[in-house]
């Protein structure tokens, strides 16, 4: 078990460090849901430019249910990995028909939702409901490390869950867990835990190597520049551009050959630029017209 002096460490750490972060001022799991979310592979600065804004067009889980695919897709750019974006909402609609609109607070129906996985889960779970658990995330896996397998290299999560676990103080007395529940105990709850963790593994991560690099877990994320991912994203942004007109196979091929002249690289043919809209058909991304025979946003 961990020692009492790294807990006491972790909290005075993460009281000198803390983060007036607008969704931390918040009980509302929606709102927190669209944070963690946000968050994921995104730094916080780009985060806070868009989250009040996304909320603005989206105010509750049931505006977002019923948004047009087009509008969320165009809110959600410049966040990149636009399949969260298609994720948000088909979690949103399954939580106004299963919940009438109310967000679970177990962790087996968060995981259920689509797009939701055990640390989105569980931020859910602590940062609204207050709710102990395992919230292993980049930050709180860097502290981890740093501290408890400080030699180590490929340390896989299953030997950091226990001690996350083991670590996390026990949910707070009240009568029923709520995302407006007051804790009986601010100072060492699971949401104030969490946020330490987050806070401390933050700056660990600007001042020393990066311990989650040694988390056999960690992997660097792909070049941007010049991939399918990038293509995909362009296409995406064409169509929206396009509105209802849509656009032909030609003018998407030319489209990418333009977005990689300009760069510097080869044109693309026609062939690669049907690939990528198949592939964002099958996702749900757009609709094939074939009457027209053009691609317009679903």
């Amino acid at each position: 078990m961990l020692q009492d002096s790294f807990r006491s460490l972790v909290r005075a750490e993460g009281a000198r460090l803390y983060r007036d972060l607008p969704w931390r001022n918040t009980r509302d799991p929606y709102r927190i849901w669209i944070s963690e979310v946000m968050l994921q592979q995104t730094q916080v600065p780009r985060v806070l430019t868009r989250w009040d804004a996304w909320l603005d067009q989206f105010p509750s889980v049931f505006a977002l249910a019923e948004a047009p695919v087009a509008q969320v897709l165009a809110a959600w750019q410049g966040m990149g990995y636009n399949r969260r974006a298609l994720a948000l909402q088909a979690a949103a609609c399954q939580v106004v028909e299963a919940y009438d609109g109310v967000f679970p607070c177990e962790a087996r129906e968060l995981v259920a939702l689509p797009g939701i996985g055990p640390a989105t889960a569980q931020g859910i779970r602590s940062f609204a409901f207050n709710l102990p658990g395992v919230y292993l995330e980049t930050n709180v896996r860097t502290v981890f490390l740093h501290h408890c397998f400080p030699d180590a290299a490929g340390v896989p999560d299953r030997e950091l869950t226990p001690l996350v676990e083991a670590a996390c103080p026990a949910a707070p007395g009240v009568s029923e867990p709520g995302p407006y529940a007051e804790p009986e105990d601010a100072a060492d709850t699971p949401r104030s835990w969490y946020y330490a963790l987050l806070d401390y593994g933050a700056e660990l991560k600007r001042t020393i190597p990066n311990p989650s690099r040694r988390s056999s877990s960690y992997s660097r994320q792909s070049k941007f520049e010049g991939s399918r991912r990038q293509k995909r994203a362009e296409v995406v942004r064409m169509l929206l551009a396009a509105g209802e007109s849509g656009l032909a196979l030609e003018e998407v091929t030319r489209g990418l050959s333009a977005l990689e002249v300009r760069a510097g690289r080869g044109a693309v043919n026609g062939e690669l630029a049907q690939s990528i809209l198949s592939d964002l058909v099958r996702e749900g991304f757009c609709l094939y017209d074939g009457q027209k025979d053009s691609w317009r946003i679903a």
